[in-house]
């Protein structure tokens, strides 16, 4: 019998043991080639100490950071960045076809600007599930974000509210097997919460990894159609009272340290919470003052913020930028709109052209090239993952309905069968399609590609295997992603 010491509920791949399932499982045909398990793992110390992995393989560990744009609802690869031509008319865009700046390669007319950055970055156009029970938002974003489906989907496709019992978010992985080495909020969500009609932020949560691991929720007050929301942004729980200096703080955090090393049962009782470990990152986090800084968005020269769009999505994304410089290893930006509704949301039953052209699409175009090119001058893409996608396409037929939904013969509904991911930076490869797919856009003919090997890769960018154990609550282990990474996406 194989037996591995630890303590129970642990992550076995912690710092200090470093095994997966996947290796564990190797153990037995390894041991047929002569190494036993205290070879193996005396050979990932030494890879270790090397400033390896036993992962590795093309874009294993380049980035340090990410920026995950969430365009929940489910944007249009039809009508975006995946346009057909030669389709029946009940398949063809309303928009035209433009070129871009790889050769070959076609936007519709509504990212203008992205067409002239398409050098600087990845498209998956293989993106492809086959549902099971997700053919609505709420299940299929949970999916994206999490990498696991759940057993309790109703017909519909919805799931109930967020419990502690969730898979976390993947963000929270992140922070938790890679933290920030500066007092500064490791992981930021805005501008809004994951929301379809009244389920409200499956997925945004650490789940069964604890509320430490939970992002910082930023969400400034204003309604969804309230473009200049990011200028209510609050942060008073970040910054220290009128009446409280920073001396005087750090002078209660002696007095606190005094008391404790008096108390050694109280101190031994509360051990395995880590109270000092967050006190100080707390105290830390608010007398260093980089968080406070970085939400300062009118430190940015208009020029700047003009560039990336004076509306919710576009200053969500130059806030995001500001975040990263200061120290922040996560942010996930939500598409300002919930997902099932009208105006500027992705989610395009009905009113498609007018709500693609005139909303949604140039906030896209605009925020998504700003970023790209700005992140590039600064250098900032050496070591930053750029991913966006939603949770799944459109149909590729206008005015049908694949969801029980009603669509008018201006709208499409949902289609999780193809649909397109953007990546750049952190080694991803630059002016590349990865995967095509058929004529109508309904289906890869080359290179599909899951959700979780999506997210398996986001993980792979980080020097983290997929394969990593976690403990859910009933302390039973479970890999990050059950998928394997797409290196091809990698130089």
């Amino acid at each position: 019998m194989l037996i591995i010491p630890g303590q129970a509920g642990k992550d076995v791949c912690d710092s200090g043991l470093g095994v997966t399932r996947r290796e564990l499982l190797r153990v037995g045909g390894s041991a047929m080639l002569g190494m036993s398990l205290g070879a193996l793992l005396e050979s990932k110390s030494a890879m270790a100490k090397e400033g390896g992995s036993a992962a590795g393989g093309p874009g294993f560990g380049k980035a340090k950071n990410i920026i995950l744009m969430f365009l929940q609802g489910g944007p249009s690869h039809l009508d975006l960045w995946d346009p057909k031509t030669d389709v029946p008319s009940n398949v063809k865009s309303p928009f035209s076809n433009i070129q871009t700046k790889v050769p070959g390669v076609q936007f519709t007319e509504l990212l203008p600007k992205l067409a002239q950055q398409n050098d600087k970055f990845t498209l998956i156009r293989s993106m492809s599930y086959t549902p099971k029970g997700l053919f609505n938002h709420t299940a299929a974003i949970y999916q994206m974000l999490t990498g696991y489906t759940t057993d309790r989907v109703s017909p519909s496709g919805q799931l109930e509210p967020p419990t502690p019992k969730d898979f976390p978010n993947f963000g929270s992985n992140l922070v938790r097997l890679k933290p920030s080495q500066v007092p500064m909020l490791p992981f930021v969500m805005l501008p809004r919460p994951l929301q379809e009609s009244n389920v409200v932020g499956k997925a945004g949560t650490a789940g069964f990894l604890g509320r430490a691991y939970d992002p910082y929720y930023l969400y400034p007050e204003g309604d969804d159609m309230n473009m200049n929301k990011m200028e209510n942004v609050r942060i008073d729980d970040l910054k220290m009272r009128d009446d409280v200096y920073a001396g005087r703080l750090r002078r209660r955090a002696r007095l606190r340290d005094v008391i404790n090393s008096g108390m050694p049962q109280v101190e031994k009782a509360v051990q395995s919470y880590n109270l000092n470990e967050y006190y100080d990152r707390a105290l830390d986090l608010v007398t260093s003052g980089r968080a406070r800084d970085a939400f300062s968005l009118d430190q940015e020269p208009a020029a700047i913020r003009d560039r990336y769009g004076r509306n919710t999505f576009g200053q969500s994304l130059l806030l995001s930028r500001r975040l990263l410089e200061a120290g922040t290893r996560v942010v996930e930006v939500v598409w300002p709109k919930v997902a099932n509704s009208d105006n500027h949301s992705w989610d395009v039953h009905k009113g498609l052209t007018n709500r693609m052209k005139n909303q949604s699409a140039p906030m896209l175009d605009t925020g998504l090239a700003a970023l790209v090119s700005d992140m590039d001058d600064r250098g900032m893409l050496d070591d930053t993952l750029l991913v966006a996608i939603g949770e799944f396409g459109r149909s590729p037929e206008l005015g049908v309905s694949t969801s029980g939904n009603d669509n008018s013969a201006d709208g499409r509904d949902h289609w999780p069968y193809c649909y397109t991911a953007f990546l750049a930076g952190a080694g991803v490869r630059r002016g590349y399609i990865h995967g095509e797919s058929d004529k109508t856009g309904s289906g890869p003919v080359s290179d599909p590609v899951h959700p979780t090997e999506l997210l398996a890769t986001i993980y792979h960018a980080f020097g983290i295997d997929p394969a990593t154990l976690m403990y859910n609550h009933l302390n039973q282990p479970r890999e990050l992603v059950k998928g394997f990474p797409v290196t091809k996406l990698f130089v």
